[in-house]
């Protein structure tokens, strides 16, 4: 047997690597039920296994324009020849933690890229003064830093249209969140392959409750069944890109009934415009892999009841849709520079 043919041997009966070190996108993979682990030794720098790395990076290449020719947008509509401004505007969604908005906003601001930054303020009083002039005074001079006020308090604010947003990629965050800068720019290029994904950090999934069954209940799957699976139809706007022609899609187009669902239980914004933004495109998110960090103290994704709550979203959501509008995948964007497969 030639050495050409014992490697793509190889290549097609090796076990998947672990997550850690996976292809830059992998579609198609599943988890094992238990996680994998490296072999010991495995990918020395020996020549085959040099040239087992170049087959993969080849796959890998061409899996990658496969999965981004989802997400372009058709030549006729107009955010694909607008010519948008490089870079992209931060919308920190805040609700009386001061001290947690002061440090996110000066952190965002300090980011290569950011040209502006926005925060949604809800609370019943316009914010102090002084908080107004720390959050000045703590970002970077030269970035543009506005409190977007709202009269009523509502979860749906935080998609509400902005007057005069420079760009058309908006960068969706809550105030205890902080994606480091160089991972938060790999992720806005990656939405610049997809503008017209959703493309973000905290993937989540829809599951029939019964498969087999002749019904479509939904249910909400949290983390640990992207985990398992590696299958998610969800990414969470706590932290993810998305084009800002979804906010007047959101305020002033989507179905009233599910804003008015999203203001009487006090959640699952976030799933409405998953729903939204794949009813407008057929396509799945893509999930970027990379280490974000909680500031602050866990929410209501901790409380007893969530994900049955999640779950009657989705249902309720799909049944005012007419149909499902998710798309489930497994593609997962990674930062090869710090992800290498032979390390």
């Amino acid at each position: 047997m030639s050495r050409m043919a014992k490697l793509l041997l190889q290549l097609k009966t090796a076990p998947a690597e672990d997550r850690r070190h996976g292809l830059t996108f992998s579609p198609g993979r599943r988890r094992p039920l238990s996680p994998p682990r490296q072999a010991p030794g495995a990918c020395r720098l020996a020549p085959a296994c040099l040239a087992l790395c170049l087959l993969v990076l080849a796959a890998a290449a061409t899996t990658l324009g496969l999965a981004f020719s989802l997400h372009r947008l058709a030549p006729d509509d107009p955010a694909a020849t607008a010519g948008s401004p490089r870079g992209f505007s931060v919308v920190i969604n805040t609700w009386k933690r001061p001290a947690l908005l002061r440090r996110s906003a000066a952190h965002y601001a300090s980011c290569a890229g950011v040209r502006a930054v926005h925060v949604v303020w809800s609370e019943p009083r316009p914010p102090p003064e002084a908080l107004r002039r720390s959050v000045l005074n703590g970002t970077r001079r030269g970035t543009v830093v506005r409190f977007e006020i709202n009269a009523a308090d509502s979860l749906n604010n935080r998609f509400r249209p902005i007057r005069g947003l420079a760009t058309d990629a908006v960068f969706s965050v809550d105030d205890d969140l902080i994606v480091p800068c160089s991972t938060l720019r790999f992720a806005f290029s990656v939405w610049q392959s997809a503008p017209a994904a959703m493309v973000g950090f905290v993937p989540r999934m829809h599951w029939l409750a019964d498969p087999r069954g002749n019904t479509e209940e939904y249910r909400y799957g949290s983390w640990w069944s992207v985990w398992w699976t590696g299958t998610y139809s969800i990414v969470l706007s706590k932290a993810s890109f998305f084009h800002q022609k979804y906010l007047d899609l959101y305020t002033n187009q989507m179905p009233p009934s599910i804003r008015t669902y999203v203001n009487e239980n006090r959640n699952c914004e976030d799933i409405a415009m998953s729903f939204l933004v794949a009813n407008a495109t057929g396509a799945p998110p893509v999930w970027v892999q990379g280490r974000i960090f909680e500031i602050g103290s866990s929410g209501i994704s901790s409380s007893k009841g969530h994900d049955m709550q999640r779950s009657r979203c989705l249902n309720a959501f799909a049944a005012m849709y007419g149909h499902m509008p998710l798309v489930a995948t497994t593609v997962k964007a990674v930062d090869s520079r710090g992800s290498w497969l032979c390390l």
